[in-house]
């Protein structure tokens, strides 16, 4: 009898083997969809994170940009100002803003000064060369 039951211990081992397996593929399984559902969270952050670099680089660009022109569009005074001190108006297509190119159109008409716009920057080089020339 004491053989039957080292028999039955001996047969029942596999089973218990196989129970144990199969629990630790589970938590396997759990540990691996929870990392799963973490890596899409950090990957759905990530996203957000780099379309909200792309907008404050953007309006970072936009604020230098509208550093950088000659006109400033939140003060017509001083535009107003720049105008009447000017003998000669080259403004460079772009640099300006809708209501600033007719603010700068209808001063010139107004006043009898030339208004030049250029597309190019490379066409103002003639002025720089005459001016050059002159000082020269």
């Amino acid at each position: 009898m004491a053989a039957r039951m080292d028999e039955s211990v001996w047969a029942a081992e596999p089973l218990v083997l196989v129970r144990q397996l199969g629990a630790a593929q589970q938590r396997c399984s759990a540990v691996i969809a929870a990392q799963h559902r973490r890596i899409e969270q950090l990957e759905a952050q990530l996203l957000r994170t780099r379309a909200a670099l792309v907008l404050r680089t953007t309006a970072l660009a936009w604020a230098r940009q509208q550093d950088v022109a000659s006109i400033d569009e939140h003060d017509p005074a001083a535009l107003d100002a720049s105008l009447r001190a000017a003998d000669l108006v080259i403004c460079q297509t772009g640099c300006l803003s809708h209501g600033d190119y007719w603010r700068v159109r209808d001063h010139c008409r107004r006043t009898g000064k030339t208004c030049v716009m250029v597309e190019q920057p490379e066409a103002l080089r003639i002025v720089r060369l005459q001016r050059e020339a002159a000082a020269g």
